[in-house]
């Protein structure tokens, strides 16, 4: 049953029940406190009765006093003296006398003095009444004397006081309802405010926020650990958005690529199907086209799984790579390829973890960057270096330089910052690419900044060994 009620419903009931409880428990106290006051004087009252039954000029009550029943009986239980105190009640009935026992035992009374004593409670012979009655024994006599005394007034006070206390509670426990109620409502608001932000972020808008989060409640900081959860969902879904974009404009891009040497292909065998095989000249000239395109494939295609392995996260090998002698070897190469452009080489001796063809490819891809990007007699600078623990490989070259935007991009794949460079000059896009893809499982890093004195500085930072 319970189950089915608000937190706000429960918590509410549930301090409505404790301070009811508690006031319970107070209001019995205070009932029997009072109960057993009111007796014990009533009580006190009866023996100040009976040290006066008998003296001289005995009344019982005086005016306004409860009315005293005096009864005297034989051991035997035969009654002996009746009396009733006042006589006359002011011109007013006399109320109902007790209704007395038919038999008086002392038996569970108390000692008090010489005299053996017993207070007990009998209704009155009509009516609602109740009345006190001492029953003792009187020295030096055998039988028991029985005094009682009207309860009316005490029991108007317990009355009285018993519906005060009904009053009282009830009104505490409206009072505390309704300020209980004020309270959690104003203290769960917070709570109204998540499950709205919760369901604006279900319905698609991942830029809601929970708003007016106070991190000294318990509800605040609930809210700001859901600010911070929300942050991370939010960039996890921008992140999986771009690498969507990037994966599509990468599987585009790709497609593009191979189109052009298969349509390539695709045309040459045309024109051998066309008669070709019957003219040395144009079969020499299609089979040379035919290698010509597919080495081009096959490159591109070899490129493309080397960056899927990466991104996959296929480990390397690991060997200690002299990085200096890795970098010497590529500049000779480039120096091969290129007699006539100057590349100087300022190399300290570093050894770092990795895959020697990997990073080999890495150096050849830079140089090949270089070559593509400046004029044939543009000389570059390469410089290996050991710096803050690292070996840093730097390509310098004396090009056109690159733009603001391009250093941002010039590492994503099938990014060209020539767009006028053709194809067959400039490549598909995948050499800086592969560059970083290398360096970044390796442990290191990439970069690219505007050098010096004109053209570009591609920087590759690798952890040594």
């Amino acid at each position: 049953m319970l189950g089915r009620l608000s937190l706000r419903a429960r918590l509410v009931l549930g301090v409505i029940v404790l301070a009811a409880v508690g006031l319970a428990a107070a209001d019995v106290a205070t009932y029997t406190s009072l109960r057993s006051f009111e007796f014990d004087h009533t009580d006190a009252t009866l023996d100040s009765l009976q040290h006066a039954f008998g003296q001289p000029g005995f009344a019982g009550s005086g005016p306004g006093q409860p009315a005293v029943y005096v009864q005297y009986r034989a051991p035997d239980g035969k009654r002996i003296l009746s009396r009733q105190s006042p006589p006359s009640f002011q011109g007013q009935p006399a109320p109902p006398p007790p209704r007395w026992p038919t038999t008086i035992s002392l038996a569970g009374g108390s000692e008090q003095g010489p005299d053996f004593v017993r207070y007990f409670t009998v209704a009155a012979a009509s009516g609602d009444g109740r009345y006190r009655v001492r029953a003792s024994h009187e020295p030096g006599a055998q039988g028991v004397l029985a005094i009682a005394i009207s309860l009316r007034d005490v029991d108007g006070t317990l009355h009285r006081l018993l519906l005060i206390e009904l009053l009282v509670t009830a009104a505490v426990l409206a009072g505390l309802a309704g300020l209980g109620l004020g309270l959690v409502r104003a203290g769960l608001r917070p709570l109204g405010a998540i499950e709205r932000t919760a369901a604006a972020i279900a319905a698609g808008d991942l830029s809601r926020r929970v708003e007016r989060a106070d991190e000294r409640t318990e509800v605040g900081r609930l809210g700001l650990a859901l600010n911070a959860m929300l942050g991370q969902i939010e960039s996890a879904f921008r992140a999986r958005e771009a690498s969507e974009q990037k994966l599509r404009r990468f599987v585009a891009d790709a497609s593009h690529e191979l189109r052009t040497p298969l349509s390539a292909v695709r045309a040459y065998a045309e024109l051998f199907t066309r008669g070709a095989d019957q003219r040395p000249d144009d079969l020499a000239r299609s089979m040379a086209g035919i290698g010509r395109e597919s080495e081009r494939m096959s490159l591109l295609v070899e490129d493309l799984l080397l960056l899927a392995r990466l991104d996959e996260g296929r480990p390397l090998e690991r060997q200690p790579v002299q990085l200096d002698e890795v970098v010497g070897e590529a500049v000779d190469a480039a120096r091969a390829v290129e007699p006539e452009r100057p590349i100087d080489l300022a190399a300290e001796p570093l050894r770092v973890l990795g895959d020697r063809d990997r990073l080999r490819q890495s150096i050849d891809n830079l140089l090949a960057n270089a070559r593509a990007h400046t004029p044939p007699r543009a000389p570059v600078h390469v410089t290996v270096a050991g710096v803050n623990g690292a070996a840093v490989i730097e390509v310098a070259d004396t090009g056109p330089g690159l733009g603001a935007e391009d250093l941002e991009r010039v590492f994503e794949r099938f990014y060209r910052s020539d767009v006028s460079r053709s194809r067959s000059s400039g490549g598909v896009g995948l050499g800086l690419s592969i560059v970083a893809a290398v360096a970044e499982a390796h442990g290191g890093t990439v970069g690219a900044r505007p050098g010096s004195e004109g053209g570009a500085v591609f920087r590759i930072v690798l952890p040594l060994a």
